[in-house]
């Protein structure tokens, strides 16, 4: 077993999150120990100290951290302008998708009945031409994120 003494101090020390029953201990023990109080008083004098200190920094260094926030903030803001275009986008091909299914879908059937295409292939056409764009569109844009995430140079 750790020395009371010694655990009061470990749990004294500034910022320490303690659960209730740890703290309860801590109060006990202080309350009974005069050393383990005045450490733990001039550990609280101490941080009071060093939050008084005023702390300048550079000019430069005030310039430089002011234009990297700035930067960054400009960056999600452009970020979030784009997310809001790519949900409205997302919405219009989602509205268009369930317009246009039916048609496409009456079309696929009548075509097949007329050229006397038997029903599961002209169904899978239907799947097909419906899903191709889709897929092709995703490819094309993985490998133009994948190609700008390497730096224009080729993924290996």
């Amino acid at each position: 077993m750790q020395d009371p003494h010694d655990e009061a101090r470990r749990l004294l020390v500034p910022g320490a999150e303690l659960s209730d029953e740890r703290q309860a201990w801590l109060q006990t023990h202080i309350g009974e120990c005069e050393a383990c109080r005045q450490y733990g008083e001039a550990a609280q004098e101490l941080v009071r100290a060093f939050r008084s200190l005023p702390i300048a920094a550079a000019p430069s260094l005030v310039r430089a951290t002011q234009m990297r926030v700035r930067f960054h903030s400009s960056r999600l803001r452009e970020a979030r302008e784009r997310m809001w275009l790519v949900g409205i986008s997302c919405l219009g091909v989602g509205l268009s998708a369930s317009l246009t299914a039916p048609l496409l879908w009456g079309l696929f059937a009548w075509l097949g009945e007329r050229v006397g295409i038997s029903r599961p292939v002209w169904q899978a056409s239907f799947v097909f031409v419906y899903i191709f764009p889709a897929l092709l569109v995703s490819v094309l844009l993985l490998a133009r994120g994948t190609y700008l995430k390497s730096g224009g140079r080729p993924a290996r």
